[in-house]
């Protein structure tokens, strides 16, 4: 290694050491939102941990961005560490007002549906998760694209099933407009991660 690369490659392990810990708190702030659903209205503890999820999330992008003001020489270009910092902060985001609305709405009881995408979910952040390290050595992810293009797929086929339901049930109006917004925000968390990792199948091709 010259002593130019040693001079920056701490500062860009910084970067992907960031990354995998933004991967990783979106796949647990999924992983609470899921179990919040299964176990509605019993598990109030979880809303409150998707709330420091959400929080640490903010954190991470907070570091990503000043690590990126500070530093000359970065492993990929600056817009593209904006772009996907911004992306995986972006799901969390989806995935803390889900938790709120349901607290919000008073919401009674979940549904299969809700249940049934918030899985896809948890799914699909396992899957950034998963392709995340790849970045570091810009390793091939497309097994893990078309991973999340096919729950993003499956995200919608559910949405569509959800929202006919909700007609077809004969639910009270207000009822009908408050799980409308959470089958949408779930829907914006699974689209999420899907412009997740095409930033992140991007930025490999691109660097290669």
């Amino acid at each position: 290694m010259s002593r130019l690369s040693q001079i920056f490659a701490p500062k860009e392990r910084e970067f992907f050491d960031l990354f995998e810990e933004a991967a990783n708190n979106c796949v647990k702030a999924a992983g609470l939102l899921q179990h919040m659903l299964e176990q509605w209205p019993d598990d109030g503890q979880s809303l409150r941990e998707v709330v420091d999820c959400e929080q640490e999330g903010d954190r991470i992008t907070h570091d990503i961005i000043q690590r990126l003001n500070q530093t000359f020489v970065t492993p990929f270009d600056r817009e593209d560490i904006i772009a996907l910092a911004s992306g995986i902060d972006d799901i969390v985001d989806f995935i803390e007002e889900v938790a709120d609305f349901l607290g919000l709405y008073r919401i009674e009881a979940s549904t299969e549906q809700a249940e049934r995408m918030a899985a896809v979910l948890h799914q699909a952040t396992r899957q950034i998760n998963g392709a995340m390290p790849r970045l570091r050595s810009l390793q091939d992810i497309h097994h893990y694209t078309v991973e999340v293009n096919r729950l993003e797929n499956e995200g919608d086929r559910i949405l569509r099933e959800a929202v006919a339901a909700l007609f077809d049930h004969g639910i009270d109006p207000m009822m009908v407009i408050r799980w409308k917004d959470i089958y949408e925000r779930l829907e914006d968390a699974i689209d999420a991660t899907e412009t997740a990792v095409n930033i992140m199948e991007g930025i490999i091709i691109k660097n290669r």
